[in-house]
């Protein structure tokens, strides 16, 4: 296609790691696509052939652990090809490298089947929530009309600021996945240690341990109170694995704590669910 650069308008495209409503972006025009979800010879497309309850019912019933897969770069190619029928240019924004192989998978895509197009693909080195975020406030910015180029550039000065703290319930899950070994998990158990784990700069790493979930879910508030910003421009959301109730608390916590009349709540997707297991809690802002 050698009219690229005929075409003014910008499309936007990410994947389920970014936890959008689904609603949304059919509203907005956003492509998402499936990250793969693998239990034994099966694999499934999430949220096209495998929905987040059906995800929970399998990873509960399952002895070993599912896998998880970025999408092939086949996925990409009929999101580009969909999109630049209409768009100039196309900004793909992703996970961080250093948890998805997403990026990976969206570079090959272009290099092999796009070669003349304005393709930019970001790596927002965040997940969850902060990357729905980056996508919805892309999406926005397009629709202002602003530049690719200016977008790109406010979307790289919010990397940095991104804040994401999760709370997991038990450490089965992180033992089942090779991450801690038996006796660790044991001794975890026995204590109640929950540990509070924080995303920094694109890596998941242990922010504190608290001996009980009560407890953790206390010091999780004291920690987004003292670093959010009380402003719309914090993108404050709560994010949960099968556990709506207490997202749905802890939005209300931190909503009347900052000021906010609103805190969106969304379930994570089963590449975070899988290492967690049901019962994660979570919280996404920029600093």
């Amino acid at each position: 296609m050698s009219n690229y650069s005929e075409r003014r308008r910008i499309g936007i495209v990410t994947d389920t790691t970014a936890v959008l409503p689904p609603d949304y972006c059919a509203a907005h025009g956003i492509r998402v696509v499936p990250q793969v979800i693998i239990f034994g010879e099966q694999s499934f497309l999430e949220g096209v052939e495998l929905s987040s309850a059906g995800f929970m019912q399998r990873l509960r019933a399952s002895a070993q652990l599912p896998k998880t897969a970025a999408p092939p770069p086949g996925l990409f190619v009929e999101a580009y090809r969909s999109l630049l029928s209409e768009a100039g240019t196309i900004l793909s924004i992703h996970p961080s490298t250093d948890v998805s192989g997403t990026v990976r998978s969206a570079l090959t895509a272009r290099e092999e089947s796009f070669p003349g197009a304005d393709i930019r693909i970001l790596d927002t080195r965040t997940v969850g929530g902060c990357l729905g975020a980056m996508v919805r406030a892309a999406a926005s910015w397009a629709e202002s009309g602003l530049e690719a180029a200016e977008i790109v550039g406010r979307l790289q000065a919010m990397i940095p600021r991104s804040r994401t703290f999760f709370l997991i319930r038990t450490l089965e899950y992180l033992q089942k996945g090779g991450r801690i070994g038996g006796a660790a998990a044991l001794l975890g158990s026995v204590l109640q240690v929950k540990p509070i784990l924080e995303l920094r700069n694109g890596r998941v790493e242990v922010l504190e341990k608290v001996r009980v979930h009560s407890r953790a879910r206390e010091r999780l508030v004291e920690l987004v109170v003292a670093q959010c910003p009380r402003t719309p421009e914090s993108y404050l959301c709560v994010m949960h694995a099968d556990a709506e109730p207490e997202a749905e608390a802890l939005a209300a916590d931190l909503g009347a704590a900052l000021g906010m009349d609103e805190v969106p709540i969304y379930e994570v997707g089963a590449a975070i669910a899988t290492h967690g297991g049901p019962g994660i809690l979570g919280v996404g802002f920029f600093a």
